[in-house]
């Protein structure tokens, strides 16, 4: 199992080293877009996205581009739409602005030459065509930044693994028209959950129905995994399903062997997978796919864990 961090603004190097984790699954770029005032300009991106690369030299960064609209807004381009999160969001947003696009990726690139670790995460993809598009700009970035680059430094610009998050259920059952473009899949269970029971997790009226242990969506978690590996491709989970004890055992047992996480989740998480035998969750899986509701998931994984001898991580309110 490798488990790998989840961050935006904090990544201070000495609570990160207590962690003893050497890669990030989840940066989120748009976070230092949300703080500011007006888009930052390449310079001010290269500098942010060089510390994050440096830190974790040793491993690798996974980079989201831009992710905004839905409930996470950037007051300096106004949205008003009916309904944000079925709108103009992610690589949606991004595409219809290539020069914001284009500035990004070209930062990245920046931040990363002379650093064989930066892979490039894309966002609310919905069709290959999405992913050709950004491919092709990632592509083109990479040749500007590479010309521009001095003989020395070219040399050290390799091309970046280059990811698709699965949160639109329809990529779930197109995972294969967009293989030869890709690396790597991120499962982004928050937005997967989110869109496969139509529920807007922030409208307190249905927030209730909102749950990644619905049977359904695990049912579409273990086609996620048996696609990737059918296509040969290494593939992770980055929501919070992942830093949960009873999420991360469901996705242990359906074969997910990279976990990205928040970093107060880690150590829980470590001790758990540690502490729990692989033929115990083969069991566990199969009922809970059998489940009518997640309520009936949650026991079946709370029995697991009390089993186990892992009950407080369940009653402490993990």
């Amino acid at each position: 199992m490798t488990l790998q961090l989840n961050v935006g603004l904090n990544t201070e190097r000495d609570w990160l080293k207590e962690l003893d984790i050497q890669s990030v699954g989840l940066y989120r770029s748009e976070i230092p877009f949300m703080m500011r005032e007006r888009l930052p300009t390449e310079d001010e991106q290269v500098e942010l996205y060089t510390q994050i690369l440096e830190q974790f030299r040793a491993g690798t960064v996974v980079m989201r581009t831009l992710d905004v609209g839905g409930d996470k807004p950037l007051p300096y381009l106004p949205m008003s739409e009916e309904n944000p999160f079925l709108g103009w969001r992610g690589i949606r947003l991004t595409l219809d602005h290539p020069e914001i696009f284009l500035v990004q990726i070209r930062a990245m690139l920046r931040a990363a030459v002379g650093r064989n670790n930066l892979h490039i995460l894309l966002p609310m993809i919905t069709s290959a065509d999405e992913v050709d598009e950004a491919a092709r700009m990632v592509k083109q970035a990479y040749h500007e930044v590479a010309e521009e680059s001095n003989g020395h430094d070219r040399t050290q610009l390799v091309p970046p693994k280059l990811g698709v998050m699965i949160e639109v259920p329809a990529m779930v059952y197109h995972m294969h028209t967009i293989v030869d473009k890709v690396d790597f899949f991120s499962v982004g269970s928050n937005d997967l959950t989110q869109y496969m029971l139509a529920v807007d997790r922030n409208n307190q009226r249905v927030a209730a129905l909102y749950d990644a242990f619905h049977p359904a969506v695990l049912h579409a978690l273990q086609q996620i995994i048996h696609r990737a590996n059918e296509l040969d491709k290494p593939v992770s989970v980055c929501g919070e399903l992942a830093g949960e004890p009873g999420g991360a055992l469901l996705l242990l047992a359906m074969g997910y062997r990279t976990l990205s996480m928040n970093s107060y989740n880690i150590d829980r998480i470590r001790w758990i997978i540690r502490h729990v035998k692989a033929a115990d969750l083969d069991a566990m899986l199969a009922k809970a796919l059998q489940a009518r509701s997640p309520q009936e998931v949650r026991k079946i994984v709370t029995m697991t864990l009390e089993e186990a001898g892992l009950g407080g991580f369940v009653r402490a309110g993990g």
